[in-house]
């Protein structure tokens, strides 16, 4: 942000605040969330050059199946670990340490077979593919923080301790595959890119690792919606608060006119200045920010209460089922990027998804509920809107639990009624975009400890979605040291796709 130190004087547009130290002009006003708008508008500011880079990947893509489909994704995150046994992949005919307490139902699709836990997924399995090899070898990732920031990332780290924690979000870590869409593919309109709700990613004290722009820089950063209230307050989402989208009440047209006329006198005044910050395009940036104040489109969003109660009802009335109604809100508002990270902390109890104990009682009652209203309400909600033809969404989390329960593959201790970490097999959901409608791909062994065929790993995942943003994977970025990686190193797997 540009400052202008000044002696202590009167506002020039307020006169009634009294004394005030001139210490800022400010362009756009601070954001609530660490990130001002106007840096928020920076992202759009490279517009050429992200499509210089996207002109070049397009020129040596050959394209091929759901090349360029995508508009915008929704990313349903189920940090913890579902247990991909007792959700979406059951056994039968195994050993009673590995069989899942729950009954298996039928789905749309013949032969394929959900558990209780997912009635309402289960007849709406016809609108998406089901990968059920997903699958890596870990390297020190069998807990959540590595396997966090390979699923955001596409890459390890370099500082992995052997159970996987890592340290805090640094500037030096590659992008969340979000930030480099939005820097390739910018938007147009005034909204805001890319959203992250309603909680970071965590795992104990680190914060945010894999949920930032890194050495992209924080004008890629998300704009993080995390309302006030710990991880059990199902109503959090009424609590949101967008301060930053809005104008003050007592900041009119007239204020606002005589404030930017400020601003430009001061810019007349000052052409070294202005020469020095030509690269940030600060004026561009001041006006993408205060269109996206005027417009209201980013604020008008976020009112949940302008949803039928009914809809409501559906996608659930708790934190993760009113962020999925959030998202396709914000997606129908023009956000290229959401990410619905999974509303409980992992390494944790309730409705968490790291189920080491009390497997039957939280999951049948807590979090498998959560998850089939939310994501059937959903994939079903933008189906009937008809914005799944270029909606991408895709639900996973960083691996899956271990087959036989009370095991302990990571270190941690588990109960007889609970299952560890498990990154060798286990399942995600992709739907629309071009991706296929009930399809299955891949398949697990008869015990769901590994794949028979097909096995996609986390980058591959991501080389996809980058796929199908019409963006090659193997795009050049550089580094905070200037140095050229690629955006994941991997190939989609266009299988997947029609």
């Amino acid at each position: 942000m540009l400052s202008f130190k000044g002696p202590r004087a009167k506002d020039l547009c307020d006169p009634h605040l009294g004394e005030t130290r001139r210490a800022f002009l400010r362009v756009g006003g601070a954001s609530l969330f660490g990130l001002s708008l106007p840096q928020i508008m920076q992202l759009q500011s490279n517009q050429a050059q992200a499509a210089e880079a996207t002109g070049k990947a397009d020129a040596h893509h050959s394209g091929g199946p759901g090349w360029g489909k995508a508009k915008s994704i929704i990313m349903v995150y189920l940090q913890g670990g579902p247990s991909h046994l007792d959700l979406w992949d059951p056994k039968e005919n195994v050993p009673d340490n590995v069989k899942s307490q729950f009954k298996p139902i039928s789905t749309k699709i013949p032969g394929v077979k959900f558990t209780e836990n997912l009635p309402r997924l289960s007849q709406v399995n016809d609108k998406f593919t089901m990968i059920r090899s997903m699958s890596y070898t870990p390297n020190g990732l069998f807990n959540h923080t590595a396997a966090i920031y390979q699923m955001m990332t596409g890459y390890t780290t370099d500082k992995v301790s052997p159970s996987g924690q890592l340290e805090p979000p640094s500037p030096k870590d590659f992008p969340n595959f979000g930030s480099n869409i939005v820097k390739m593919k910018p938007l147009d309109e005034p909204m805001l890119p890319f959203v992250m709700l309603p909680r970071p990613l965590q795992e104990s004290n680190v914060v945010g690792k894999g949920g930032t722009a890194g050495f992209l820089g924080k004008a890629f950063d998300p704009y993080t919606l995390y309302p006030p209230g710990d991880d059990m307050d199902m109503d959090k989402l009424q609590k949101i608060r967008t301060d930053d989208l809005s104008l003050r009440d007592e900041v009119f047209d007239v204020r606002l006119q005589r404030r930017a006329n400020l601003r430009q006198a001061l810019n007349e005044q000052m052409p070294v200045i202005n020469e020095a910050v030509e690269k940030f395009e600060l004026d561009q940036n001041y006006d993408r920010a205060l269109s996206l104040i005027l417009s209201g489109r980013a604020r008008d969003a976020f009112q949940l209460s302008a949803e039928d109660d009914v809809l409501r009802d559906a996608y659930g009335r708790n934190s993760f089922g009113q962020s999925c109604l959030l998202a396709r809100r914000l997606v129908e508002a023009g956000t290229r990027v959401v990410e619905v990270i999974w509303p409980k902390v992992a390494n944790s109890d309730n409705h968490s998804w790291d189920h080491h104990s009390g497997l039957s009682k939280r999951m049948k009652d807590q979090s498998a509920p959560m998850l089939d209203n939310g994501l059937t309400t959903l994939i079903e909600d933008l189906d009937q809107r008809g914005m799944l033809e270029e909606t991408l969404v895709v639900a996973v989390g960083e691996f899956g639990r271990s087959p036989q329960r009370g095991v302990s593959t990571s270190g941690n201790n588990n109960s007889d009624d609970g299952r560890d970490h498990w990154p060798y097999c286990y399942t995600a959901v992709v739907a629309g975009a071009g991706m296929k409608r009930g399809f299955v791909y891949g398949k697990s062994d008869k015990t769901a400890s590994a794949p028979v065929d097909n096995p996609v790993h986390p980058a591959e995942l991501l080389a996809t979605i980058y796929h199908s943003f019409g963006i090659d994977p193997e795009t050049i970025v550089y580094n905070h040291l200037n140095q050229p990686r690629e955006l994941v190193k991997a190939q989609a797997v266009t299988s997947l796709m029609t």
